[in-house]
């Protein structure tokens, strides 16, 4: 990439650079091209993951927006793995919904939460770059959808439950690898390499050319950020050649185990403890890599799933 058509990565920027209102355009353009919609920001959800220090490597920056009809929209950016992640995916939809309608309120002023989920690590094994889901009321035995009745659709202004029912984006950067020749696709450029085309009309991204030039951060910041890049390059190769000699061993072991017992239980219970012990081993290589990086325990632990004194024993 040429430096002086350089620009400041997306998940640097969210914690660091865009924290006014005047700079909500970036974020709402990335939503807009999405949802297809007009979005507007609330504001940021300050948490203990917004935290502004020097090792905040792996912490997330959460947005609350409205759409066109009023309906909650939730953007988080997310950088590190974490083992619970989808459980707290669904913890925080849930905690949107409570937390905007007051007790003694109709149940007709529940909003509709979207969940937005940015990640720069490694979920599942989807081939894809974008998911997206929601819920569905489909009957078991006939397979068709549940729809509202005429007499309820006016009363409720819905058709189907899942227009009041969250929905759910994963967006797998690291997955992306296309030339990008739509909207969408220079947002998620952009988002894994920080490049943003010359005459791209993407929402947002133009003003994020304006308020995101790498040339424009002053010495210590670019020092930062290009420590910051280093880090999450080191991290995901570490986590990535832990996670395949893991795997690898898990297999070999369960096997092996699996046919010294010669019966199918037994190569199942062998597959099934080897992969364990490999994971295990490859979380316990990943903290030891992390630990002798600096960072701090706490990090380690979330990163890992170890628990700070396993950490501490290394």
């Amino acid at each position: 990439m040429n430096e002086d058509n350089r620009y400041v990565r997306f998940d640097w920027a969210a914690k660091r650079m865009l924290r006014n209102k005047a700079d909500f355009v970036v974020f709402e353009g990335l939503i807009s091209v999405l949802l297809g919609e007009k979005i507007t920001i609330m504001e940021l959800l300050e948490s203990e993951g917004n935290q502004e220090y020097e090792d905040d490597k792996f912490n997330r920056v959460d947005i609350k927006a409205r759409n066109s009809k009023d309906e909650i929209i939730l953007v988080e950016i997310q950088q590190t793995r974490e083992l619970y992640y989808l459980q707290r995916v669904l913890y925080g939809v849930a905690k949107a919904i409570t937390e905007h309608i007051t007790r003694g309120q109709s149940y007709k002023n529940v909003k509709k939460v979207y969940s937005i989920n940015i990640i720069y690590f490694d979920l599942g094994q989807g081939a894809d770059y974008l998911y997206h889901g929601q819920t569905k009321l489909t009957g078991v035995h006939t397979g068709d959808d549940l729809r509202i009745g005429q007499r309820d659709k006016e009363a409720l202004r819905m058709a189907a439950p899942e227009e009041v029912f969250p929905e759910y984006y994963i967006i797998r950067v690291n997955e992306f690898n296309k030339l990008a020749t739509t909207p969408l696709e220079e947002w998620l450029d952009y988002l894994k390499t920080g490049h943003i085309k010359e005459d791209t009309t993407a929402p947002g991204l133009q003003e994020a050319r304006e308020r995101l030039e790498y040339l424009k951060m002053d010495r210590k910041q670019r020092a930062e950020y290009d420590n910051h890049l280093d880090i999450v390059m080191y991290q995901n190769d570490v986590l990535e050649g832990a996670k395949q000699e893991g795997l690898a061993e898990g297999r070999a072991e369960g096997l092996a185990e699996g046919r010294a017992e010669g019966r199918a239980e037994g190569r199942a219970e062998g597959r099934a403890e080897g992969r364990a012990e490999g994971r295990a081993e490859g979380r316990m290589d990943v903290a030891r890599q992390l630990k002798a990086m600096g960072l701090p325990i706490a990090d380690i632990a979330k990163a890992t799933s170890l628990t700070e004194k396993e950490i501490e024993t290394l």
